[in-house]
């Protein structure tokens, strides 16, 4: 069989861009046992309700959904449970420090497959005022009017 090359993305936390502001993000493996990867290469998790922990100079990725894989038998794994991040030493202790300082937390953005490994993209994050959410998807819709009103010039002077 052929290696796997490119990144095939399994699931993205776009809720967690909306309520935070990101700050920093981080490309890290996962610890994962055999019926997880088969479920995740069918393409179902759920990162919604994901955060990062830190406990003794180690990373725990906690509440990733990765349902169970249907074909699996005593063997398969809960789908809630919690998972060892593969990072370096000073990256763990460089998040921890951060994520100490008020309003800051770690949360997962994207689960993917890079080259064939099982991979996370996690982000050091500070969370936004209600104000703060407006604001950002004014801004979003003010892009989208300017891009229109471009377009449709474009397409004018064209005609």
């Amino acid at each position: 069989m052929a290696k796997e090359k490119g990144r095939k993305l399994i699931a993205q936390n776009k809720k967690a861009r909306h309520d935070y502001t990101v700050i920093d993000t981080y490309e890290c493996g996962l610890v994962l046992t055999g019926t997880e990867v088969k479920s995740l290469r069918q393409g179902r998790a759920s990162l919604v309700d994901g955060f990062v922990q830190i406990d003794g100079h180690e990373a725990w990725l906690h509440n990733v959904h990765v349902p169970e894989y249907s074909q699996g038998t005593w063997t398969n794994h809960s789908a809630r449970r919690k998972r060892k991040l593969l990072m370096h030493r000073v990256e763990i202790d460089k998040l921890e420090s951060k994520s100490q300082e008020t309003g800051h937390t770690i949360v997962p953005l994207a689960l993917y497959f890079k080259d064939g490994r099982a991979k996370v993209e996690i982000a050091l994050a500070k969370g936004k005022k209600e104000y703060d959410k407006r604001q950002t998807l004014r801004e979003k819709q003010d892009r989208r009017e300017t891009d229109r009103a471009i377009s449709a010039v474009k397409r004018q002077q064209r005609a």
